[in-house]
């Protein structure tokens, strides 16, 4: 690795099950109990978090709350807290800040910080890991047992050796994992390239044949960069242990500073997150106007008793508006919480319980007053990517003529007959795509994502997605080279080989079967013996008749030894 790619020393501290931490502290009484964080996607409540009892019961992230309950345990459910999560969270951003004064706060429950400095102070990596411990069992009490700490080569390599740590506790039951210098590369290659975070670029490598970060690692640049563009180039320089921060960061004009000044000052969170909501609007539209996005923003804040306040928020790609206000209410949350005679100490979450007691002992430099300054400051821009308007090119105007000619359309026509279509969560083209009526929220009835995972979806037929969907599909003929009809076992094993397609909606009535990949097995709603559906799905490409004409790729169901035609690729 050239020295202008080394990555930045960094460490990665993560407090597993953050979420269920915080509800715990709220419910003392539910320590040591199955615990779950719900959090709302769509019209389903799906799990966020779980207590370690409850994972032990088979339950899992992107369970919905009714599989979660089925698993057979006495379940205490929770609604997501995310104020309350950030408000305790900066009393761990404070202590981690005793250390050294370089936070980056990423989510509540995890944050980052260059070592070299720190790491030299303290006498090395190992030291420094200790001293973070150290810091939060004071703080944390018993909680610090979920404490993570893991030290590579760049944040994301950090990111991954903090998930590791668990597996390499000392006799303490002090979770750390320290990548040494320049191994971060060989510590990254093992790991599935789900671990960017990218799902979609991930099933596109692991089509590939780059199933690991070090089949995609080895590749040349130069190739990256002419077939997967200039993302595919960021997720190789992860994949490398090359920082993730990118290369063309700049020092933002200073004329983009945005602040406001609070008369009289600000006690509540509610009236400080209002005018932090105009500041975050008003930052990036400046920013976009440059052809500009901010990764990395720093809150900085003054109390009517002069106290200075800064804390820095970074996020992986460019911040939106309604995530920049969100994190600036987080920290406002964390911030104004903890003015109040026990600093440091949030009333009504943690005061009262003995494994936290040594809390309001701390010196964590809390404020004692109102806020009367609120500054945002952009740390690190990057050239924006540019934005796609509204269907009717951002005019408000347009748009309420729109919203008054599609209304009278759809009294003429029918409710259900005008609306959009969302895409949702599901196994085949045609569940993933949910038609809503006009004038209805454009939510998903089935989950896409949970907490930033990719929800699962068992037998999902894998992208790209179909040109023509049938709905309700089309009866078709699916037989072996004997003119036999094709069947599938229930282990998913197909007798004889796809020879012939035969379907009226196929170009000269379909043909030759020249490939196919499959069976998709769909065991749907298996508790419900009216509803149940057990079926297999096939792609199967069809030779045409005549020389001029390509083949044709499909998409093909069979259902109690029936055969019908779902989609067609373009």
């Amino acid at each position: 690795m050239r020295a202008d790619e080394r990555a930045l020393r960094t460490a990665c501290v993560r407090i597993a099950d953050w979420p269920v931490l915080c509800a715990v502290h709220a419910h003392p009484e539910l320590r040591d109990r199955p615990v779950v964080v719900l959090e709302r996607s769509g019209p389903r409540e799906i799990v966020r978090a779980m207590s370690a009892a409850a994972r032990a019961s088979g339950i899992r992230v992107g369970m919905r709350r009714r599989e979660a309950e089925a698993c057979g345990v006495a379940l205490h459910a929770i609604d997501v807290d995310l104020a309350s999560e950030a408000r305790r969270f900066e009393e761990v951003a404070r202590s981690i800040e005793s250390l050294t004064p370089r936070l980056e706060l990423d989510v509540p429950g995890r944050l980052s910080f260059p070592t070299r400095g720190p790491a030299r102070y303290f006498g090395g990596d190992a030291a420094l890991v200790g001293r973070v411990h150290d810091t939060l069992t004071a703080l944390l009490g018993a909680d610090a047992a979920a404490v993570r700490v893991g030290i590579a080569d760049g944040r994301f390599a950090a990111r991954l050796a903090a998930r590791e740590a668990r597996s390499h506790a000392d006799p303490d039951g002090r979770a750390s994992f320290v990548v040494a210098p320049g191994e971060s590369a060989a510590f990254l290659a093992p790991f599935p390239v789900a671990a960017l975070g990218d799902p979609g670029f991930a099933e596109l490598l692991e089509r590939l044949g780059l199933v690991t970060l070090g089949d995609f690692a080895n590749l040349a640049p130069p190739d990256v960069l002419a077939r997967f563009g200039h993302d595919g180039v960021r997720c190789h320089d992860l994949a490398r242990g090359v920082d993730a921060t990118p290369l063309d960061l700049s020092t933002p004009p200073p004329d983009l500073v945005e602040s406001f000044e609070f008369d009289p000052p600000a006690k509540r969170v509610d009236t400080a997150a209002f005018a932090a909501k105009a500041l975050a609007d008003r930052l990036l539209a400046r920013l976009a106007d440059r052809g500009l996005g901010c990764t990395r923003v720093r809150v900085e804040a003054e109390t009517e008793h002069g106290e200075q306040l800064a804390r820095v928020w970074r996020h992986e790609g460019a911040l939106t508006p309604a995530a920049l206000a969100e994190r600036v209410r987080w920290q406002l949350d964390g911030w104004l919480a903890a003015v109040g005679p026990a600093a440091g100490v949030v009333e009504g979450d943690v005061r009262g319980q003995q494994d936290l007691a040594a809390l309001a002992d701390l010196e964590l430099d809390s404020p004692t007053g109102a806020l009367v300054l609120l500054r945002l400051v952009p740390e690190a821009v990057v050239p924006g990517r540019g934005r796609q308007l509204g269907f009717w090119g951002g005019d408000a105007a347009a748009t309420d003529r729109a919203d008054r000619a599609l209304g009278r359309v759809q009294g003429m026509l029918g409710f259900d007959q005008v609306g959009t279509c969302v895409v949702q969560g599901g196994r085949t083209p045609a569940e993933q795509i949910a038609f809503i009526p006009w004038g209805e929220p454009r939510e998903p009835r089935r989950p896409v994502q949970v907490g930033g995972e990719i929800a699962v979806w068992p037998g999902r037929i894998p992208a790209p997605a179909p040109g023509r969907v049938f709905d309700p599909p089309v009866r078709a003929e699916l037989v072996a080279a004997d003119g036999s009809a094709i069947r599938v076992n229930g282990r998913g094993e197909v007798g004889d080989d796809l020879a012939v397609l035969r379907c009226a909606a196929l170009p000269d009535g379909g043909g030759r079967v020249v490939g196919w990949a499959g069976p998709w097995l769909h065991d749907v709603r298996w508790w419900d013996r009216q509803a149940r559906r057990r079926r297999a799905v096939f792609q199967v490409l069809v030779a045409a008749a005549g020389p001029e004409r390509g083949a044709v790729a499909c998409l093909v169901a069979v259902e109690r030894g029936r055969a019908a035609l779902d989609a067609v690729y373009d």
